[in-house]
């Protein structure tokens, strides 16, 4: 497994932020006007240098162990075993921050105790209580973050939506083909199955730059920043990097499922509003006619025999290094007064 993708690595660098932040919050309220019951006696000032050292190295082995865990076990096993899973991990997790925590004491300060008589010391058992609530608390906010998108979260917490703004966007939409033959060949659950594996491939399009703003059913629909991606038509770099991946797994869908499933997309831009909705269930949304726009494009892949279209508007705004088109015509698009001109897309080799 590669952890050197640019989700990891991000979600990497939030765990040891994370962890940084709580050993500072430690040392704050156990370093300030209070007395350490242990044999280990140091000041404020260096309980933060512990922590400033400390909190990184934790949180990298606290990242890479949660990825590896997502990635070999997720779904993967019955909740049971995932359950004593995670309580081994607890167990080797909490045997780590000992040794590491005497590495970085002993390096610092010195001290004659040996790594038991550090790892019993008094007061320590509050620490442990501490480090397994501050592991919870960084997982919930990790899936959390997963459930709303990579970054809304803050955004939410900071107001950024709350009224209403326009934003430029390009959007995608993807779509499973023969869905409804597919549902029938392995019925609701190994057909549901088999979605989950689709997207759980798509994943990898966030190293394109994509925001995956929702499924809806077999169908994703992705979006990306027009300001941040218009140069290098990460549009198509991530359709590719998707299709790809599930090409790379043919084995294991033939194995599993008796196919290999294949997708089509519409992809359109324009200026849509972004907004905050729901009070008792909070989303992020996107509302214009852009995306009811790249969903009708997408409709039309099958009648035009073609796996990717986008509209002329956005052949005309993006740098085409990466992709070449075709022109399939104008076309009158459902709910659509005007006609619009299409474009199919192949991969430059």
């Amino acid at each position: 497994m590669n952890f050197c993708t640019r989700r990891n690595l991000k979600l990497i660098r939030g765990y040891c932020i994370g962890w940084t932040v709580a050993f500072i919050f430690l040392s704050i309220v156990r370093g300030v006007g209070t007395v350490e019951l242990g044999s280990l006696q140091f000041g404020f000032l260096q309980s933060l240098l512990i922590a400033f050292t400390l909190g990184p190295i934790i949180g990298a082995i606290s990242g890479t162990s949660e990825i590896w865990m997502e990635e070999r076990f997720y779904r993967k096993i019955p909740i049971i075993q995932f359950l004593l899973l995670r309580l081994a991990y607890m167990v080797l997790f909490i045997l780590a921050l000992i040794v590491a925590a005497y590495a970085v004491y002993q390096f610092y300060f010195g001290t004659d105790l040996d790594i038991i008589s550090f790892a019993s010391d008094r007061g320590s058992h509050a620490i442990y209580f501490y480090v397994i609530s501050v592991d919870f608390m960084i997982n919930a906010v990790q899936q959390v973050n997963l459930m709303l998108g990579q970054g809304n979260l803050g955004k939410l917490l900071t107001g950024e939506f709350y009224h209403p703004r326009e934003e430029e966007r390009i959007f995608m939409f993807l779509d499973l083909q023969s869905s409804t033959t597919l549902a029938e060949k392995l019925g609701h659950i190994e057909y549901s199955l088999l979605i989950q594996d689709c997207f759980n491939d798509l994943g990898v399009v966030e190293e394109e730059g994509a925001e995956i703003y929702q499924y809806v059913g077999d169908e994703a629909v992705l979006t990306w920043d027009l300001n941040k991606h218009l140069e290098s038509a990460k549009f198509t770099e991530a359709f590719y990097r998707f299709k790809h991946q599930i090409g790379s797994r043919e084995a294991h869908y033939q194995e599993r499922y008796g196919v290999l499933p294949f997708f089509k997309a519409g992809a359109h831009v324009g200026t849509v509003t972004v907004t905050e909705i729901g009070k008792f269930k909070r989303e992020i949304a996107y509302h214009g006619d852009p995306i009811n726009t790249a969903a009708r494009i997408q409709s039309m892949c099958n009648e035009l025999n073609a796996e990717l279209l986008i509209s002329e508007a956005l052949v005309e705004r993006v740098d085409q290094q990466s992709f070449t088109t075709a022109s399939t015509g104008s076309i009158q698009l459902k709910g659509k007064q005007q006609q619009v001109q299409l474009f199919s897309v192949s991969e430059t080799q």
